[in-house]
This record gives structure tokens, sequence and C-alpha cells, in this order.
């Protein structure tokens, strides 16, 4: 295959991320029910899956020969075997799209050979849009954006579920005192560093490719550094669609969480 154009992709991502922000208003207008997928896997609703058949149809049928990767679609060993695939979690944070909250968005990547090179994060009910693509920059809502100037750990504003920061996982105990904020989507949390909001996140457990694969690429590409939690860069399209935890933030800040883990 030709290589692609990341710009192209993500202008192809974006309009497929507003499609799917469509879908998912309206069902929360008309009212959202949830069932529970059983195994750990937490809460799936009729807009997910709506969301989901819609954008796999959509993108597939703009690019036939990528793969496909998606929370609410059965896997296919194909898609290990093809160079570029769409790695796409229709709804992240669909515990917060259930209670009403606006904290969950749609976060599509396009992966070139394990590595995103264009991808969009969009959050329907705040109206906002992250965009990025190799070598061209991050945006929030057309705009450059840009990390934090946060260059110390002390008094950094992390965001992390209050396990993260339990003892057990700090070689010197918990790491000095860190303002600590949670917000339900990882690809949320992931843009917020991004743009600066916040000077880092961290999640410790393994983490779905879905979850992650469109905001590593918006916080590198904005200038933030990201990896998982052994410093090791992320890899995608893997066969086991999990990375070992996912570490983001500036500079600084992400070599001192780095430094300070187990």
């Amino acid at each position: 295959m030709p290589d692609a154009d990341p710009a192209a992709d993500m202008a192809l991502l974006h309009d497929a991320a507003l499609a799917a922000g469509r879908i998912a208003m309206r069902h929360r207008r008309d009212g959202v029910t949830a069932r529970d997928k059983g195994d750990g896997q937490g809460p799936v609703t009729a807009a997910d899956l709506e969301v989901d058949a819609t954008l796999r149809d959509r993108l597939t049928a703009a690019r036939p020969g990528y793969g496909w990767l998606s929370e609410e679609s059965l896997d296919d060993a194909d898609r290990l075997g093809r160079e570029y695939v769409f790695v796409v979690d229709p709804i992240d944070g669909t515990r917060a799209f259930v209670a009403g909250q606006p904290d969950f968005t749609h976060a599509l990547a396009v992966v070139r050979n394990g590595r995103p090179v264009a991808a969009a994060i969009h959050q329907p009910a705040r109206g906002r849009t992250w965009l990025a693509a190799e070598g061209r920059g991050a945006t929030l809502d057309g705009v450059p954006i840009a990390p934090s100037d946060c260059n110390r750990l002390q008094g950094a504003r992390v965001l992390a579920a209050k396990a993260n920061l339990n003892p057990v996982h700090w070689r010197d105990g918990v790491p000095p005192p860190v303002e600590r904020t949670f917000r339900s989507s990882l690809a949320y949390r992931l843009a917020l560093v991004a743009q600066g909001r916040f000077d880092a996140m961290v999640t410790l457990r393994p983490c779905w490719e879905w979850d992650i694969a469109a905001g590593a690429l918006i916080c590198t590409e904005a200038g933030a550094a990201v990896t998982d939690r052994n410093g090791a860069a992320l890899r995608f399209n893997g066969p086991g669609r999990q990375v070992d935890g996912v570490l983001a933030g500036t500079p600084a800040v992400h070599a001192a969480l780095l430094a300070g883990l187990q």
C-alpha cells in the first residue's frame, strides 16, 4: 500500500468523530440504559454499539486496506498483518456517559506499523475536538496546543486514580505533594495533558490500546513525553491489545514520575 497522508487521515477521523458525537448526544437526549459486559469489562450501551458500527462502516469504506481494532467489535487477527489499522474507542468513559456527565469522548486513531500517525478525540457534550497528525503538531478546536511549563514534580497537577499513588508503587513512598485529580476517560486525561491543563497523567494498570492510541499521538505532537510505566515507547496493534500502563506529562514531570516508580 502506498504511504498514506497523515493529514488526510486526520481529517477523515475528525469528520467521523463529529458523526459519532451526534449519535451519542441523540442517545443522551432519548435516555441511556446500560448492561454490564461481564468479566470486569464494565458497561456498554446502545450508543456504544451504534457508534462502533457507524465508525467501522464509515472508516473502512474510506480506507478499505486498513485493519480494525475497537473496544466494541469482535477482534479479527487479520489486523495484525496490516500496515495501517484504525484503533477506536467508540465511547471512552461510558460510565460518565451513563451518569449524564460530560467527560466522555470518542477516541479515534490510525496506527501505522505500531505507531499512531493520525488522531482525533471529540468530546461532544463540551463541543471540544483535539486533533493530531504525525509531524504536524496538535490542536484543540483548531488552535495549536502545548504542555504546561511545569518543570518539577512537587506541586504538579497530576491526573490519576487514587490507587496509582499508593506507596507500594513508588521507590521512596508516595511522590512529593502533587495536586491529584481524576477524569473518567483516559483519552480525555491525555488530551488535558497535551493542552497544558494538567502537568501529567498516570495509570499503572494494563491499558487497552483503544483508550490511549489517539491521546498518545496528541500528547507527543503537542510536545509532551509519553511512555508505558517502564519508560518504553508505546506500541499499538499488538496481539494482546494492551500496553503496560501509561505515563504522560511535561518532559521534566514525566522523568520524575518514571524515576520514582518501583
